[in-house]
């Protein structure tokens, strides 16, 4: 059985896929927590750690980073075993068989700690033409392919293109296939400069089990325009399907950005692309995971924080989108107090959450419908 787990870790994202087959997938690792008493975030390292080694995997099969902001990198350069740099390279590190990374985490210049470690891998593997798949083509990266004396057609097979399948998996032998929607290499075009949160990596994950298909959306950062763009061009393509979801991993920690420009007084109204995305594409008892701080409380001094979690964003989903037992908040989950892994469990009941302390047999109840492969 495949499960997803995403972990409290605050404003920040990781989350564990593991697969039927027993194999394990990180998408982003951002070890957030301080290590005091008083802090409620867990310890990314230690758990993850130990899934590793219960898992008896000799790596992690892949390790994607959305983009290279701290909240999706930090400290991944003490976890992972890396092979630009032997300083990286001691027995207790993890390895990663294949690297993905959007087309910006190779090309930007300036960067420092974590994310200068992961562009440097992700160059360094993209050089070797091994081990890595890029995201998107932009102008940009064929001219730093250039300037390494490489080329598109020498290193086509370490590319995906957004509109694409990644070619590593098929539903057929891996029981998982992931369908790529940004970043776009026109986009990034015409932006000129890199945009790690508009050119960050968004895909559909669809796993198949005993015959039930689950769609499962991680959207990184990215705000309402480029869903909006998004959105237009899937369903320009007829590929509506491939924006379906049982599982919704909000873009940028449950901001309002991702739904409108406008953040409402008391719900957040969604531009037209966003709600026909929200409202007409998740499953009537899907989940929706907020990886954030718990949602404030109206009037509170959390409230007048312009970054997020925003609550009226948060009201738009319980309300609109899903039950609110539904909405799942990693640093309220189950409680604040004690905020704990949010496991997700996908069979052939579709996507449920595993309740802490029950087993997996126990808690079919309340899943999402499943789908027919």
């Amino acid at each position: 059985m495949t499960q997803l787990t995403f972990f409290p870790i605050g404003n920040a994202d990781t989350c564990l896929i593991e697969l039927q087959d027993g194999r394990r997938m990180l998408v982003d690792y951002a070890d957030m927590s301080d290590g005091s008493k008083e802090d409620k975030r867990c310890n990314l390292k230690e758990l993850l750690s130990s899934d590793f080694k219960d898992s008896k995997q000799d790596q992690y099969e892949v390790v994607a980073f959305t983009h290279l902001d701290d909240d999706h990198c930090k400290r991944a350069s003490e976890y992972f075993y890396l092979e630009h740099a032997v300083k990286y390279q001691s027995s207790e590190r993890k390895k990663i068989k294949t690297l993905w990374v959007p087309a910006a985490a190779v090309t930007e210049e300036g960067l420092d700690d974590d994310a200068r470690v992961i562009r440097q891998e992700a160059r360094y593997r993209l050089k070797n033409g091994k081990g890595v798949k890029v995201f998107s083509r932009p102008e940009r990266l064929k001219k730093w392919l250039e300037q390494n004396n490489l080329t598109v057609e020498k290193r086509r097979s370490c590319f995906v293109d957004a509109g694409q399948l990644v070619p590593d998996f098929d539903l057929e032998h891996d029981a998982v296939e992931v369908f790529v929607h940004s970043p776009h290499a026109k986009r990034s075009d015409e932006n000129g400069l890199e945009d790690r949160n508009g050119d960050s990596l968004v895909f559909q994950m669809r796993f198949q089990e005993q015959g039930t298909v689950t769609d499962v959306l991680f959207s990184a950062d990215v705000d309402h325009k480029v869903l909006a763009e998004i959105v237009d061009i899937t369903k320009g393509k007829k590929n509506d399907d491939r924006l379906h979801w049982s599982v919704f991993k909000l873009p940028h920690h449950c901001s309002y950005l991702s739904l409108s420009d406008e953040k409402g007084k008391d719900q957040t109204t969604p531009i037209e692309q966003v709600q026909w995305l929200c409202e007409e594409q998740g499953e009537e008892k899907g989940y929706v995971v907020s990886s954030s701080r718990p949602i404030p409380m109206k009037n509170s001094l959390e409230d007048r924080d312009v970054q997020p979690p925003h609550r009226q964003a948060a009201n738009y989903y319980k309300n609109e989108v899903i039950t609110a037992k539904n909405f799942l908040v990693t640093m309220e989950t189950p409680n604040q107090d004690n905020p704990k892994p949010i496991k997700i469990e996908i069979g052939r009941d579709g996507a449920v959450k595993k309740l802490i302390g029950v087993p997996a047999a126990a808690a079919i109840l309340g899943g999402s419908a499943p789908r027919a492969g």
